[in-house]
C-alpha cells in the first residue's frame, strides 16, 4: 500500500507547526494508497473530529490532544486512531488492518495508538487516560 506524500507533509505541519487539530486518512483502493480526505483546523474540537469518522467505513487518523497534567501543566499528545467499526466491510476491515503498521511507520512523531470500532472505545475520558 502506497502512502500519499501529502499525508505525510499534513502530518510535519501539524507535529511541527500544529496546523491542524486532526487528520483524517482515507485508504483509496482503485489506486492502493493511503491519501488524506479531512484536515482540522486547529479551533476545531474533538466533537468536530469523531463527526468526521464514517459510522460504516474504516479510517485511519491522527488528532493532535491538549490537556493539563495534574500539576496543570498543558501538555499535548498526538494520537493514532485505527478506526474500524463493526458495520464496516469486512474486506475494508482487512486491507486497514495488514496496511496500518506500514503507514504509523511513515508518521513519524506518533505517540499513543488507539484502536477504536465504536465511539466509546475513543472518548475523550479514553484519551486523557492514555494521554498521561
Amino acid at each position: 500500500m502506497a502512502v500519499h506524500d501529502d499525508c505525510k507533509l499534513k502530518f510535519l505541519e501539524l507535529k511541527t507547526k500544529r496546523t491542524h487539530r486532526f487528520i483524517v486518512f482515507k485508504i483509496e483502493e482503485k489506486q492502493k494508497q493511503v491519501i488524506v480526505e479531512k484536515l482540522g483546523e486547529p479551533t476545531e474540537s474533538y466533537e468536530d473530529f469523531t463527526k468526521c469518522l464514517p459510522a460504516d467505513e474504516c479510517r485511519y487518523a491522527v488528532y493532535d490532544f491538549d490537556f493539563l497534567t495534574a500539576e496543570n501543566v498543558p501538555k499535548s499528545r498526538i494520537f493514532f486512531i485505527a478506526w474500524s467499526p463493526d458495520t464496516s466491510r469486512i474486506r475494508s476491515k482487512m486491507i486497514y488492518a495488514s496496511s496500518k503498521d506500514r503507514f504509523k511507520r511513515e508518521l513519524d512523531g506518533i505517540q499513543v495508538e488507539l484502536q477504536a470500532t465504536d465511539p466509546t472505545e475513543m472518548g475523550l475520558d479514553v484519551f486523557k487516560s492514555r494521554a498521561n
